[in-house]
């Protein structure tokens, strides 16, 4: 497989997210969904609307998200949509709850190294594109958390992200601190289920990763930390294996102290064997160009 192209700038602002995806030179043909996290209650390093709203508007897209597996105000519907209210997200956007009422969209994973099948929302149906829209940061049991896991635990329902936590055990339930879902079986479910919403969108999908707020929390702690390092810039490919390598890449390489920080969090969890894993089964590559945009 040739190298990707993976698009990086330094300055971080509304518009230069739409300069990245207009470098991608990729049309979304019909119904676009932007994948984005809306932000667990009392977070304050997710992505705010104000930020993403020029690139929604551009590609006139649907915000798109699933219900969570954990506690919190994002487990139910009902307390779902009451967040998106309450941060703003329904003030500008179109939103689709995508697992707002079942059956869920069932995906086949046709080169899973675990899963078999991956549970997403059953509104996914309704989209011809998808433009993955992430906040790069930590992740408590995922190490990090950029496009893949933005494919796969983000677009899974609320029983499919039960399924990828336990391994691909219990669709029904599982314990959020359970040693057995962390590590190894859980990045690979994770690449597992990437590859099923790769293959669903075939080709039709674009991704961008904004390194800003760079906590190792994920955006689902409603008491996540604050950033250990400063603002990166902002990445775009069509390849979201080389994107997310491209932006590990950048934190290793960072002069920023805090990047310990950061990548004890990612190893410590064998975060990065979910973009090795995501490679295997073909769904992108680690090799890259960084292509640096003023």
């Amino acid at each position: 497989m040739e190298k990707a192209k993976v698009y990086f700038t330094r300055t971080i602002t509304p518009e230069k997210v739409v300069e990245m995806f207009k470098v991608l030179e990729k049309e979304l043909p019909g119904k676009v969904a932007v994948k984005l996290h809306s932000g667990e209650q009392g977070n304050k390093n997710y992505l705010r609307p104000e930020f993403v709203r020029p690139l929604v508007e551009y590609v006139h897209g649907t915000v798109v998200e699933c219900n969570t597996a954990y506690p919190g105000a994002r487990n139910t519907t009902k307390k779902h949509y009451k967040l998106i209210h309450d941060h703003g997200w329904d003030e500008y956007f179109d939103f689709d709850l995508l697992d707002a009422e079942g059956p869920d969209l069932v995906l086949p994973v046709p080169h899973g190294k675990t899963l078999k099948e991956n549970l997403v929302g059953k509104n996914f149906a309704n989209y011809d594109s998808l433009l993955v829209l992430s906040h790069f940061k930590g992740h408590t049991m995922g190490g990090y958390g950029g496009a893949l896991k933005q494919l796969s635990i983000g677009c899974a329902s609320s029983v499919g992200k039960s399924l990828i936590h336990s391994g691909g055990t219990n669709p029904d339930q599982y314990t959020l601190w359970s040693n057995a879902i962390t590590k190894d079986p859980f990045m690979i479910c994770m690449a597992d289920a990437a590859g099923s919403v790769v293959e669903y969108f075939k080709g039709n999908a674009a991704y961008i990763n904004c390194m800003v707020n760079l906590s190792v929390d994920c955006d689902c702690d409603g008491n996540a930390a604050p950033p250990c390092m400063k603002d990166i810039g902002i990445l775009s490919s069509l390849d979201p294996v080389a994107l997310d390598r491209a932006c590990l890449d950048l934190v290793i390489n960072s002069d920023d102290p805090g990047k310990e920080e950061f990548m004890e969090r990612v190893n410590s969890r064998h975060g990065q064997v979910t973009v090795d894993v995501a490679a295997e089964e073909g769904y992108g590559t680690k090799e890259y160009e960084l292509i640096e945009i003023d």
